[in-house]
């Protein structure tokens, strides 16, 4: 049977899209599968699936570049599925030597603006050339593309035409769903935001949607959910001034709960909120726990993203909006709260979304063809 390989450089060997998803539905089909990745460390395997991870994000381009170059020639695989450029560029021996196919699974941006928001001007465009280039690059190699959405086909998908491609969106597997369909209970209400704790992704202007809607409805209980962290020093220091900034009564702060238990962390959340800003690199990228909170029963309320409104018909379930205009967002959220009967529409409305349009069964074959055409 044909083996087939991860390799990503930014992703955890335990990614929901890579081992959850792909290599999971893979390994169910008969083909040998193993996951190599350069964020996590983990040697062995699980469900089936070899793992050889290893946590040196830090080292050189060189040394991360020849660790998988040697995971490509131990393992000989016939299909080698990329989530970064450096990956593809790993790949490239390995395909001289054997024919293997190289699929580049675009699920990020690139590049993004964190690549080169330490650099100041001009160095900073300098750099998006440089970063831009090499993903040309990554494409030239590449054999075949996966692409996560439809907006993040720009630019390999211009720019080589001819290669083969398919779309495979980020929906959940019903078995890591966990459903619960809420009523509004009069007079309280549970607002959750969950991720990185960060003022690029939202969390500002979460708090000060809530801090509006206290001020709208004083007697209100409302509980703030929030469940994840910052990665980042300034990170922390901005969410720090906005806790002592906002000061509110019922806050609740959990840890990054694990994929597996995702959806039950959240469960007593009645609207899941992604508030983060408007820019070039967001409008192109697809908050994908929108699928998350659709499956789970949850409604939403989402900054309004070129990616979201191509993808994904929120208004069945939710809204889109300004995300930094918080008494509209207030309106909204008070809205479903003299509205039981709507936000009761929209939370039955979510998760019938998801049945019928957003689960992973429904792409699943599609996927598994793609990457049977692939090999060699």
């Amino acid at each position: 049977m044909s083996k087939l390989l991860f390799l990503t450089t930014a992703h955890r060997y335990d990614d929901d899209r890579i081992f959850y998803h792909q290599a999971k539905a893979l390994k169910e089909q008969g083909y040998e599968v193993k996951i190599s990745s350069l964020s996590s460390e983990f040697q062995g395997t699980i469900n089936g699936i070899e793992i050889e991870s290893y946590n040196v994000l830090e080292k050189s381009i060189q040394d991360k570049k020849r660790i998988l170059e040697k995971v490509c020639n131990d393992y000989q695989p016939d299909v080698i599925i990329c989530s970064e450029p450096l990956a593809v560029i790993a790949a490239k021996n390995i395909r001289k030597k054997k024919k293997a196919s190289i699929i580049y699974d675009i699920t990020e941006w690139y590049p993004s603006m964190r690549m080169v928001e330490r650099f100041s001007f001009p160095f900073n465009i300098i750099h998006a050339v440089k970063f831009f280039l090499i993903q040309l690059y990554a494409g030239f190699i590449s054999t075949h593309y996966i692409f996560g959405e439809e907006t993040k086909k720009f630019p390999l998908a211009y720019f080589f035409p001819f290669k083969k491609s398919v779309i495979i969106p980020y929906y959940p597997d019903h078995v890591y769903i966990h459903k619960n369909i809420k009523s509004l209970e009069s007079g309280k209400i549970t607002l959750c935001y969950t991720g990185q704790f960060s003022e690029e992704k939202g969390i500002g202007n979460f708090f000060a949607a809530a801090d509006s809607l206290r001020k709208k409805v004083p007697g209100l209980t409302i509980s703030i959910l929030l469940i994840g962290s910052s990665r980042k020093e300034k990170d922390e220091k901005y969410f720090s001034e906005l806790i002592k900034k906002y000061r509110f009564e019922n806050i609740r702060i959990e840890k990054p709960a694990s994929f597996e238990t995702f959806t039950e962390a959240y469960a007593d959340a009645d609207i899941c909120f992604d508030l983060r800003t408007l820019n070039y690199e967001n409008h192109h990228c697809l908050p994908i726990k929108i699928f998350y909170y659709a499956a789970s029963g949850k409604t939403v309320i989402y900054t309004d993203l070129k990616a979201t409104r191509q993808h994904v018909d929120v208004s069945k379930f939710g809204f889109l909006v300004d995300p930094e205009n918080s008494e509209r967002i207030s309106e909204l959220i008070l809205n479903y709260i003299n509205n039981p009967e709507l936000y009761s529409e929209h939370a039955r409305n979510a998760r019938k979304e998801y049945e019928t349009k957003y689960n992973w069964n429904m792409i699943r074959d599609t996927f598994l063809n793609f990457i049977k055409k692939s090999i060699p």
